[in-house]
């Protein structure tokens, strides 16, 4: 059974459609990486597949079952996140939150959620800022503490938008890393990005432009022409420098379930 498989998926909002036509496999323990710009779909598209938006048409079904159905097997992190909570959250709450979708019968952390809790703070480099309120944090720890709450998910099937946003090098190496470690224990990733380098890494690319320029393996999918295609750079010379310059098959990272 895929993590994600859509057949003739239409989205977007209202009445407007954004993509239309969708066929899509995600096996699980693969990465799929969303690629194009603001305006594209990606994140359009990771929203129903999350089920906070109901297709326009077609059919989509996520680890067997319906988009949303399975909270406590599906992360998602969006690009924007809720501000001006009642009380001041520590660091270590917020990662907690993550737990939350699992304990939801039980109520109270256990040994293990706290454990795992611990792990993804660990992972992104901020055990130090734990007992730190998140509002007093700078941008770019903000988003290394909502990265460490995906992770402490352990979920099935993980979708990040724009995850590098106001991240520094050093916590985009720690992401490349998260990622690769969730889908070496099993778990499907969907990254929606900008970056070609993030569609070199994943198993599978799927570039976006309002429409499906290109989908499949990304060593097949991520080629000079379909950049262009995608950043709207037809007959230009000024395609990103990280696109022409990257063989297709740098920077895949090998892991046990690599397709």
């Amino acid at each position: 059974m895929n993590a994600v498989e859509t057949r003739g998926l239409a989205v977007g909002w209202g009445r407007h459609r954004v993509l239309d036509g969708l066929d899509v496999a995600l096996p699980r323990g693969a990465s799929l990486a969303l690629v194009g710009t603001n305006g594209s779909g990606k994140s359009t598209l990771l929203r129903t597949i999350a089920g906070l938006l109901p297709p326009m048409a077609g059919t989509v079904s996520v680890l067997g079952g319906a988009p949303g159905a399975q909270p406590a097997r599906v992360a998602y992190l969006g690009q924007f996140h809720p501000q001006g909570f009642v009380l001041p959250l520590r660091t270590r709450d917020v990662v907690a939150m993550g737990r939350y979708p699992a304990r939801r019968l039980w109520g109270r952390l256990g040994r293990d959620d706290r454990r795992l809790v611990g792990e993804a703070m660990d992972r992104m480099r901020i055990t130090s800022l734990a007992r730190r309120p998140l509002r007093d944090l700078s941008g770019g720890q903000q988003q290394r503490v909502y990265l460490a709450q995906a992770l402490a998910w352990r979920a099935d099937l993980v979708l990040l938008d724009e995850p590098a946003a106001g991240l520094d090098v050093a916590a985009v190496e720690l992401l490349a890393r998260a990622v690769d470690e969730e889908v070496a224990r099993g778990a499907a990733v969907v990254v929606a990005t900008h970056d070609m380098r993030d569609a070199l890494a994943a198993d599978f690319a799927m570039l976006l432009a309002g429409r499906v320029v290109a989908y499949g393996p990304s060593a097949d999918a991520v080629t000079d022409a379909n950049i262009r295609l995608t950043f709207g750079l037809a007959g230009s010379d000024a395609v990103p420098d990280v696109a022409l310059e990257i063989d297709p098959h740098h920077g895949h990272h090998d892991h046990p379930h690599s397709h």
